[in-house]
């Protein structure tokens, strides 16, 4: 593996065996062949000469699988690889595909092992020049913030074409042979987009639940039982305290969900008591001290204790080996059972 797309890695350098994330080598080889095979699908509609709020959707939700913290399980990616090969030769019918069309349009599935083989193949040093490689790796980190951005306001039904035909035309660049001066364009487009994309991010929570105000957060712990949630998913929290309500739960918010608290909409749930703990990468000592069941949205999963595993749930893009992922159903709803 090599991995050097946050703050984590290795000596400022990069990952080479295993993340300091505690992402496995094998984790980080196959999210590289889930990013060869979005290259691909955002080849395939720029061939068909348009990028479709169904493809644009399912490139924000795999980029956003592969952020760091996210996604640690090889099963799920395993399977997110394949549904995206599914889906760009389906999406290659009445399509004129090149006789020389780069390698992500028309490699194939395969079993495991040789998806894993052939992931090891394409990785970020796949690209030998120096400088070509960091612009690349560079515009692909900005378009998986942008993803994640999107993500976020798409739960909410909020979306925006645009930000998809520059994600697929990003994606596509990586596989093209282009000046230097175009692909330094593209990393500054990608800055400007992620504005737009976060904009779109702000409309969508505030119209949902309210502009954030000035608000004094309790930082104790109550005598009832409770339950802690994390990440970003306001959607998630909003569903978690509609369900919660009665039984004599109360909810904390932990880490990056701590937002939540100054709200409007999420101050008329009496059982939503406050914050528990601290920043993301306290989560060990801290999930571990908490008695209750913890609720992991999005992203900033550390990958758990023993001693507590059992008792994280995780929702999205979130995924790790042995936890119940609490899967949406067709209306985009979550139901969490605190029976």
């Amino acid at each position: 593996m090599f991995c050097f797309q946050c703050q984590e890695t290795l000596k400022n350098q990069g990952c080479q065996v295993n993340g300091v994330c505690g992402k496995k080598g094998s984790t980080a080889d196959l999210q590289d062949l889930l990013i060869h095979t979005l290259k691909g699908i955002s080849l395939v509609a720029e061939y068909k000469g348009k990028v479709s709020k169904e493809t644009g959707e399912v490139l924000i939700k795999n980029l956003f699988t592969t952020i760091t913290n996210v996604n640690f399980n090889d099963e799920n990616i395993f399977e997110l690889i394949r549904n995206a090969l599914q889906y760009r030769d389906n999406l290659k019918e009445n399509v004129k595909i090149p006789q020389d069309a780069h390698d992500s349009v028309i490699f194939k599935d395969g079993t495991d092992e040789e998806l894993a083989d052939y992931a090891k193949q394409i990785g970020v040093l796949s690209t030998e020049n120096e400088d070509v490689r960091s612009l690349r790796e560079l515009l692909i980190y900005g378009v998986k913030g942008i993803a994640a951005y999107a993500d976020h306001a798409l739960v909410l039904g909020k979306e925006d074409e645009s930000i998809y035909q520059f994600v697929a035309e990003a994606l596509a660049s990586t596989t093209k042979e282009l000046e230097v001066q175009q692909m330094i364009a593209l990393v500054l487009k990608a800055g400007e987009i992620a504005v737009t994309t976060m904009a779109l991010l702000d409309e969508a929570n505030t119209s949902a639940y309210g502009h954030p105000e000035l608000t004094e957060v309790n930082i104790g712990v109550k005598n009832n039982p409770g339950i802690l949630i994390s990440g970003h998913d306001l959607k998630d929290m909003e569903q978690l305290l509609e369900q919660t309500q009665g039984p004599g739960v109360d909810v904390y918010t932990h880490g990056e969900m701590l937002p939540a608290n100054y709200y409007p909409a999420f101050k008329k749930y009496n059982h939503f008591v406050g914050n528990y703990g601290s920043s993301w990468w306290k989560q060990k000592e801290e999930f571990e001290s908490f008695n209750g069941p913890i609720l992991m949205t999005t992203n900033c999963l550390v990958p758990p204790s023993e001693s507590y595993k059992e008792r994280v749930f995780t929702t999205g893009r979130v995924s790790f080996p042995g936890m119940i992922h609490i899967e949406e159903d067709e209306n985009g709803a979550r139901f969490f059972s605190i029976n």
